[in-house]
């Protein structure tokens, strides 16, 4: 959004760490889990019915159709959708938003073993 010569200025004056600590201290006041999402996660791009990571898709283009499965999405909509599935996964099964770079703590495995 920065290489953007519009929108630059303000997005650069905008203190997004001091945010993110507030959030953070907030859940923690209220007994809430903070999840932060990867920076490069394509929450955008990825298809939130059948997991379809489109290669490119512009700012400019809000509206888009999955080639896989054929679902219209809206681009901010289905963003939405693709964050909170990445949260829920995180304080279910302590995955990480990268599955390349975790290493599991097992509680989703476990939990499937007590329940047998």
């Amino acid at each position: 959004m920065v290489k953007n010569r519009n929108l630059a200025l303000s997005i650069s004056d905008a203190s997004w760490s001091e945010l993110v600590r507030q959030l953070e201290y907030k859940c923690n006041w209220y007994g809430r889990t903070f999840v932060k999402t990867d920076r490069w996660f394509p929450s955008s791009k990825r298809c939130a019915e059948c997991g379809h990571i489109v290669e490119k898709l512009p700012l400019n283009i809000r509206e888009w159709d999955c080639p896989e499965c054929s679902a219209h999405h809206d681009r901010d909509v289905n963003a939405a959708k693709n964050i909170l599935a990445v949260g829920l996964a995180v304080k279910v099964c302590g995955a990480n938003v990268r599955p390349d770079r975790h290493e599991s703590d097992g509680s989703c495995y476990e939990a499937e073993k007590s329940k047998k």
